[in-house]
C-alpha cells in the first residue's frame, strides 16, 4: 500500500492535478475570502472608486490564479517543447488580454477621480479628460502589444525601432496639431482666463471668450465677430485678463486738455459731475480726477472711473465724452485745439507791379 502511494505520489499526473486543484483553490479563496472582506470594507467608504475598483480587479486576479495552476499543471506534465510552447502562450494572451482591458477600466475610473478634484489636480478636469483618455488607451494598447510579443517569444526590439521611425514621422506631420493639444492642456490648467472673461491677446484682439477647446480658444469681439485663435498661439502670447482680480469692475479713463489760465479746482468739480448719474458706473470705488502735467497748449487732466463689468466700457466712455464736453462748454472752460498761424512776407507778384 506504501509502495502505490508512493508511486501515485510520484506521478508527474497527479502532480499536475494537484497544481491545478491548488490554482482553483487560491483562486476560490481570493475570491470569497479576500474580495469578499475588502467589499465590506469599500461599502463603509464615502467614495464609490474603491468599490469600483474591487469590482474590477476581481475577475483577472481569480483567473490569473486559475491560470497558474493550469500552467504548473502543464509543465508538470512535461509534454513535448512544442505542444508546451502553443500552450504557454495561449495561457499567456488570456492573461494579457484580461490585464489589459482590466489597466484600461481602471484607468477610466482614476481619471474620471482625478476630474472631479479640480483643487487638487488642475491639469484633469472634464475638458482635459478626452486628451488623458487618448494617453491611457495608447498607453494600454502599447503595453498589450509589448506583453503579447513576449508572451510568443518574438523579437521585440524590431517592433521597437519601427515603432520609434513611425512615431517620429506621425510627430512631425502633426507637430502643429500637438502643440495645440500640449498648449490647451497648459492653458485649462493655468487658468490664465474662464468661459465669459474679456482678454486682450497682445494688446490686438479683445473680445470676449465663448469657448475653451483642446486646439483652440474662440473669442467673440465686439463686432459680434467669432474669431478661432490656436492654442499654441495663446501660450506664446501676453494675455490682459479684464474680468481677472478681485472683482469684474474696470476703469475708464476719460483724457481732456483745458486751456491755460483754467480753474483747476473749477475742472476738478465739473469732471466729477459728469459721472453722477450714469447707471453703468460703480461708486466703489468713487470716480476721481488727477491733473497728469502741463501740455503744449493745455492743462491735461483726466477722469478716472469703474464700469460695473469690462463689456460696459465702450457704452461708459461714450456717455462720459458727451457729459464732459457739455459741461465744459456750458461752465465756459475752452478745450484747446492746435491751430497754426500764417504769415505772408510779401503777396506773390507785388515787386513786378512796382517795376512796370
Amino acid at each position: 500500500m506504501n509502495v502505490d502511494l508512493n508511486q501515485l505520489l510520484a506521478s508527474r499526473y497527479f502532480l499536475a492535478v494537484a497544481l491545478l486543484i491548488a490554482g482553483l483553490v487560491a483562486a476560490v479563496v481570493a475570491r470569497v475570502v479576500v474580495f469578499r472582506m475588502l467589499h465590506v470594507l469599500t461599502t463603509r467608504s464615502e467614495s464609490d472608486v474603491d468599490n469600483q475598483l474591487t469590482r474590477v480587479l476581481r475577475g483577472p486576479v481569480v483567473w490569473t490564479f486559475v491560470l497558474l495552476g493550469m500552467s504548473w499543471s502543464i509543465e508538470a506534465l512535461q509534454l513535448s517543447p512544442r505542444v508546451t510552447f502553443w500552450v504557454y502562450g495561449a495561457l499567456k494572451t488570456i492573461l494579457v488580454i484580461m490585464w489589459s482591458l482590466a489597466a484600461s477600466r481602471v484607468g477610466t475610473i482614476l481619471l474620471q477621480l482625478l476630474a472631479r478634484q479640480v483643487d487638487r489636480v488642475p491639469l484633469v478636469q472634464p475638458k482635459t479628460l478626452p486628451l488623458f483618455e487618448m494617453v491611457k488607451k495608447i498607453t494600454v494598447a502599447g503595453g498589450f502589444v509589448y506583453f503579447l510579443l513576449s508572451a510568443w517569444n518574438l523579437n521585440i526590439t524590431t517592433w521597437l525601432a519601427s515603432a520609434g521611425v513611425v512615431g517620429i514621422a506621425v510627430g512631425f506631420a502633426a507637430k502643429d496639431t500637438l502643440a495645440n493639444l500640449f498648449s490647451g492642456v497648459f492653458i485649462m490648467a493655468d487658468s490664465p482666463y474662464e468661459i465669459g472673461d474679456y482678454i486682450y491677446i497682445d494688446d490686438k484682439l479683445r473680445g470676449k471668450v465663448t469657448d475653451i477647446g483642446l486646439r483652440s480658444t474662440r473669442i467673440l469681439t465686439r463686432d459680434d465677430v467669432e474669431v478661432t485663435v490656436p492654442n499654441a498661439v495663446v501660450a506664446g502670447s501676453k494675455i490682459v485678463n479684464e474680468s481677472a482680480g478681485p472683482h469684474q469692475k474696470l476703469r475708464v479713463r476719460v483724457k481732456i486738455g483745458v486751456a491755460y489760465g483754467s480753474d483747476v479746482d473749477q475742472v476738478e468739480a465739473v469732471l466729477l459731475g459728469c459721472c453722477e448719474g450714469v447707471a453703468e458706473l460703480e461708486h466703489h470705488p468713487t470716480p476721481r480726477v488727477r491733473m497728469r502735467g502741463f501740455g503744449d497748449s493745455s492743462l491735461d487732466f483726466e477722469l478716472l472711473a469703474w464700469t460695473k463689468e469690462p463689456e460696459l466700457r465702450g457704452r461708459t466712455l461714450h456717455e462720459l465724452n458727451k457729459r464732459v464736453y457739455k459741461a465744459l462748454n456750458r461752465e465756459g472752460i475752452q478745450i484747446p485745439f492746435p491751430q497754426r498761424d500764417l504769415h505772408i512776407k510779401e503777396m506773390p507778384g507785388r515787386h513786378s507791379e512796382a517795376e512796370s
